[in-house]
């Protein structure tokens, strides 16, 4: 009994901290995808949202230059749908409140 305990007392931490390790890469080698998506620091393109559409496909909105694009993202082909002014985080309301303010003209 005291064997088991003794066990016990040593995985329990060790795959728990096993599955922090494992989400502490994760986050660190994907930024975007944990913390939301001012993870990405000062990079000159950034992910503002993604939506999944489907198995394979995703619309994303992607910041470069000061500018917005739209695109679709299928397993074989990007495409560029709209593009648009960057609209900044205080006019926007915040990430995930009028992402989409900024999209202009469709292509």
């Amino acid at each position: 009994m005291l064997d088991y305990i003794i066990r016990l007392l040593i995985m329990v931490p060790l795959v728990g901290g096993m599955a922090f390790g494992a989400l502490w890469l994760w986050k660190k080698y994907q930024p975007g995808l944990i913390g939301g998506f001012g993870a990405q620091g000062d990079r000159a393109l950034k992910i503002v949202e993604a939506l999944p559409m489907g198995t394979f496909g995703k619309l994303a909105i992607v910041e470069f230059d000061g500018q917005r694009l739209l695109i679709a993202v299928t397993r074989g082909r990007i495409e560029k749908l709209a593009e648009g002014k960057a609209v900044p985080v205080s006019l926007a309301g915040g990430v995930g409140t009028g992402v989409a303010g900024g999209i202009g003209r469709v292509r």
